[in-house]
């Protein structure tokens, strides 16, 4: 791996994984379903000029949109307001911890939708791992914890919904010729058309433009939102999807750290404990014996 490569993968780990940072941050001034079209509509400014200026096809089949739309509702709309509800009464540590349960949540879906019916002890222990450390982070035998909350399980929605588009997204839009930038570019603005639709229900408060939220919602929506994608992309053309996804590793570390030492929220023993069950169950869940193949097949059609 190159020091390029080591960098960007690095600064992926930074931009997605501090995104619950800015989520937190950003509800001061914002209610989740406002946050989330701004977000959206950021993220198709940032890659839109991009898709334009490389002048990729525009996908025109009205079935190819109506799959776009489903994505968007299972991969945007749906995870990230659950995301922007729960961190409303749980810590963005915690909502980061949950959210790397996401690759467990695929390969369950995947199994039951009969996608992918590889399910070897590995992996059915991994799964049963990933589970288990996510008990251990709600600790819910502690009544007081504000983890094992509506918000907590808000979270561990989102993560499940991301499970969910994956798996759509792999049966319906990729492997259809469309670029990948280009994907992602519609996939948002259907999102962002989504929200819209969802605005009478949770966005019509008035917003509160303060430096700090507003300054939140820029960086979660160009950074993590825009520039993440492209970043994502070019990882995966330089070192295969199975090597950009160690970035999984990374995000709740990542999360963790930026909570501890801007919000001064607590790292306990059972989140961490609770996180290393998380991430040693990811590794044994995506482990395959044909990794270089995958990584070939599979950079021509990024997540």
């Amino acid at each position: 791996m190159s020091r390029g490569s080591i960098l960007r993968l690095g600064l992926l780990a930074l931009i997605w994984g501090s995104g619950f940072l800015w989520i937190k941050l950003a509800l001061d001034g914002f209610t989740p379903v406002q946050l989330v079209l701004f977000r959206l509509l950021l993220g198709v400014a940032i890659l839109a000029p991009i898709a334009l200026v490389r002048r990729l096809p525009f996908p025109t089949r009205r079935v190819i949109w109506a799959h776009l739309a489903v994505a968007a509702l299972f991969a945007n709309a749906i995870p990230y307001t659950l995301v922007g509800f729960g961190e409303q009464t749980v810590g963005s540590n915690v909502a980061g911890v949950l959210n790397a349960t996401t690759p467990l949540w695929t390969v369950l879906v995947a199994v039951l939708a009969g996608t992918d019916r590889t399910v070897s002890v590995g992996r059915g222990v991994g799964i049963a791992l990933g589970f288990a450390g996510t008990v251990l982070i709600f600790t819910p035998w502690e009544s007081a914890g504000d983890i094992a909350s509506w918000g907590g399980l808000a979270c561990l929605a989102a993560a499940a919904s991301y499970g969910v588009s994956f798996v759509y997204m792999g049966r319906h839009l990729t492997g259809r010729g469309i670029p990948p930038i280009m994907l992602a570019t519609c996939q948002l603005a259907a999102g962002a058309a989504l929200l819209t639709l969802a605005l009478p229900f949770g966005g019509l408060t008035a917003p509160t433009w303060g430096v700090v939220p507003v300054g939140s919602l820029l960086l979660l929506g160009t950074a993590g939102t825009g520039l993440a994608y492209v970043l994502n992309y070019r990882l995966i053309n330089d070192l295969g999807s199975t090597a950009a996804s160690t970035t999984t590793y990374l995000l709740p570390v990542v999360a963790v750290l930026l909570g501890a030492l801007v919000l001064h929220e607590p790292v306990t023993l059972p989140t961490i404990t609770g996180t290393a069950l998380v991430l040693t169950a990811i590794s044994l869940v995506q482990r395959r014996v044909d990794h270089e193949v995958s990584d070939a097949a599979e950079a021509e059609n990024p997540r």
